[in-house]
């Protein structure tokens, strides 16, 4: 991979031990993917945050990073392992909690905005089209790639930290044109979408080719959704929806596979999902619940009385929750507004057995993160459940 003389400079450690670890991670990186050179981007978005997935390991790689190293580009946070002022309420211990504080000091000292939310999209990090970016996170690359028309590639949580620190990403995979053309033809046969199971049955069937759908026209919040499940079920990291998203259309499309998805493909999707039975969580907001999804909710609850004994989540972002305080009221008479984190990557398995979620994504990882039995149930599943 080609470097620039100051890029050279700062792999030989001219600039300082965290840049230079920085940039030998983007030229190995680099060297695996036969990039050509490294390019700015924008913006970054990392994941690794919870102390549960990244441990003492973790935080010595960035203990080390944050002694002389800053991000030089505006730079999010994913969910960490608890809500960081209602940590005890969800039953997280004092270690767990020591450590999950820890881990989002050294992200404040590299400079990192620690809102800690996998939407970023919706308020803290919005990319614009045509932007080079470094974003970890499966659903919030998809939706940057997809939706926005951002470009970047599905990067893990060190490679995302490191090409915040230089600025640049090695040049290969999505920001390359050839590569962002759709290779298979989705057409969706259905009267009702439920964009967390279509997301599931086309990304087990795509893995990680790029789907052009026919047949739909999803609001941004069920974009949001069917992003998280796809790149859950498959890989999938830029998809194109027919005169919804930016780049549709602009390819030729002669030729190309072609998948059907119809009930039969639904109910599928949906019999992977179920593997348990009477939740003692019921978890919304996997992605983060949107502001839109807030008031929705608040609508649908607002009036009724509580029922059931199982504890019940609305995951969202400080910044989302500070746009509708009255509504979030409506949602803490059902249960605990959480911030910060999600049910995926905070030790729910020291509590509960079997979770109830409207999410795709959450079905895909609760059972192998989480060790959790699933309930899956439409947004009008849930709220009967609880009330």
């Amino acid at each position: 991979m080609f470097l620039t003389r100051d890029e050279e400079s700062v792999l030989a450690g001219e600039k300082g031990e965290g840049l230079r670890t920085a940039m030998e991670l983007l030229v190995a990186l680099g060297d695996i993917y036969d990039a050509k050179e490294l390019v700015p981007i924008s913006s970054a978005h990392l994941s690794g945050v919870s102390y549960k997935t990244i441990g003492e390991g973790g935080i010595e790689f960035l203990e080390r990073l944050s002694k002389d190293a800053k991000v030089c580009v505006p730079t999010t946070l994913n969910p960490a392992g608890m809500d960081r002022q209602k940590w005890k309420e969800m039953g997280i211990s004092p270690r767990f909690a020591d450590r999950q504080l820890h881990i989002i000091d050294q992200y404040e000292r590299l400079g990192v905005n620690t809102d800690c939310s996998c939407t970023p999209y919706l308020g803290t990090n919005i990319p614009q089209k045509g932007q080079t970016l470094a974003w970890a996170e499966s659903n919030a690359l998809s939706f940057a790639n997809s939706v926005i028309g951002a470009r970047t590639n599905r990067e893990g949580g060190p490679g995302a930290l490191a090409a915040a620190i230089v600025g640049k990403t090695p040049r290969y995979g999505l920001h390359l044109d050839e590569n962002r053309a759709p290779s298979i033809i989705v057409s969706v046969e259905l009267d009702k979408v439920d964009y967390s199971l279509l997301g599931q049955a086309v990304g087990s069937a795509v893995g990680g080719r790029v789907p052009y759908f026919r047949g739909i026209r999803p609001t941004v919040d069920q974009l949001k959704t069917l992003a998280a499940a796809m790149a859950a079920a498959g890989s999938v990291a830029l998809f194109h929806v027919e005169g919804v998203t930016p780049e549709a259309g602009i390819h030729d499309l002669k030729g190309m596979d072609r998948l059907v998805i119809g009930k039969r493909e639904v109910e599928a999707a949906r019999n992977k999902f179920e593997t348990g039975k009477d939740p003692d969580l019921i978890a919304l907001g996997c992605p983060h619940l949107s502001v839109e999804e807030i008031r929705d909710l608040a609508s649908r609850l607002r009036g009724k009385r509580r029922k059931g004994d199982a504890e019940v989540w609305f995951c969202t972002s400080r910044c989302t929750a500070a746009k509708c305080p009255r509504e979030l009221d409506v949602l803490s008479k059902f249960g605990h507004v959480v911030c910060d984190t999600c049910m995926v990557v905070t030790p729910i398995e020291e509590r509960f057995k079997t979770t109830a979620t409207n999410s795709g994504k959450a079905c895909n990882y609760l059972p192998t993160l989480c060790s959790q039995k699933v309930v899956y149930r439409t947004t009008d599943g849930l709220v009967e459940m609880i009330t």
